[in-house]
């Protein structure tokens, strides 16, 4: 390997590990190691995908010049008879001269990439968690892919690939020693704070109470009313014990509107601004598993208005008749190029899993994604 190759792809597998195990959005890591490995290739287009359960193969990230009828492969999907699905299987790199004429790759190549010639895939992931697979092109007549840049692109993938699955390990220690903590704080919010809140209600309960101490009327209510304060803020202190103890619980009923409030009122405060909030029909009575549904299905959406849009005013709308309609509207930028699409795949399987679907409708001008689902009549 050439000594300007090796520190060059040295200091890429340095810059994503530091991103990855620093906690960055897994879709910008992503979009990290498509762009090195296109650039340590030198190749026009550079692509991440992810293996399905059926064994094709979805893009995740892109790099490059895709060409000028196909301007974003985000989202393409390999049939799992590809080449790069049979690298991705098997962990053995292939590279040929023109993927779209070579026997070995011909015949699965998707025509949104036939344009290309040289080709080159690399397994992502490591021997026990195969990930997907690196590809790179260059466009039909470019120079085919060295022997030493492919050796370059296979071990920077498996370098990545271990990067990745080190920090998916990283998050999974975190999130447990979150759960933990979160039960030592309601362990201590409920031995401690209650019983004392508890207590001093009843100590001002029985001085309220007792007869040889007659109190003015204005602070006989001052004391009632300070009461009353201490016992609702034991329900609240319970409230978030449950919520701590059990923050996403299956078989709890939590009310739809008042959930869809807390995140809209996260949101605001992410924004700057407070998004409006308009609650049609009566939601107490949505089964449990499509208010979980619609609950998350709102927090993705206004969590990718939150990151992507700079948008300056937000709409959210539930409603309910026979369908329960969710409608959030913003005047951002609309969904950047390059942005993944899972968070969008992620609402259209919510919706799927709940009998429904997912329409999203995107411009510079604003998005507006709807969500519904369809209710049985009751």
């Amino acid at each position: 390997m050439e000594p300007a190759l090796a520190a060059q792809a040295l200091g890429a597998s340095t810059e994503i590990a530091t991103a990855a195990l620093s906690g960055e959005d897994p879709e910008a890591v992503l979009r990290l190691v498509v762009r090195h490995a296109a650039d340590l290739a030198d190749a026009d287009l550079g692509l991440v995908m992810t293996r399905a359960e059926d064994g094709s193969l979805t893009v995740e990230a892109a790099h490059g010049s895709p060409g000028p009828t196909f301007t974003n492969p985000v989202g393409l999907v390999l049939s799992p008879r590809s080449s790069a699905a049979r690298t991705a299987r098997s962990g053995v790199a292939i590279v040929v001269d023109d993927v779209a004429e070579d026997p070995r790759t011909a015949p699965f190549v998707p025509r949104e990439l036939r344009s290309f010639g040289p080709f080159a895939a690399a397994p992502f992931g490591t021997t026990q968690r195969r990930l997907g697979a690196l590809t790179v092109y260059r466009h039909r007549g470019a120079r085919p892919f060295a022997e030493a840049a492919v050796e370059v692109l296979t071990a920077f993938a498996a370098q990545a690939g271990l990067v990745l699955v080190l920090a998916e390990g990283a998050t999974a220690r975190a999130r447990l020693t979150l759960y933990q903590e979160r039960e030592r704080i309601a362990r201590d919010l409920h031995d401690v704070l209650v019983q004392r809140l508890y207590a001093a209600g009843m100590q001002l309960d029985l001085l309220a109470r007792r007869p040889s101490r007659k109190l003015a009327r204005k602070d006989a209510q001052r004391l009632a009313e300070a009461i009353d304060q201490l016992d609702a803020s034991i329900e609240d202190v319970r409230a978030v014990v449950r919520a701590l103890r059990n923050p996403d619980p299956e078989d709890h009923v939590a009310d739809l509107a008042e959930s869809a409030r807390s995140e809209v009122a996260i949101a605001g405060e992410l924004l700057g601004f407070a998004p409006k909030l308009s609650v049609d029909g009566d939601l107490t009575g949505i089964p449990a598993t499509v208010a979980d549904h619609a609950r998350a299905a709102l927090r993705e959406t206004l969590s990718n208005v939150v990151r992507h849009s700079g948008a300056h005013s937000v709409s959210v709308h539930i409603g309910r008749n026979h369908a329960l309609e969710l409608v959030v509207t913003d005047d951002g930028c609309g969904i950047p190029e390059g942005v993944t699409h899972r968070g969008l795949k992620h609402l259209e399987e919510r919706a799927e899993q709940a009998g429904g679907h997912c329409v999203v409708r995107s411009s510079p001008q604003g998005t507006t994604v709807t969500w519904t689902v369809p209710l049985a009549k009751g």
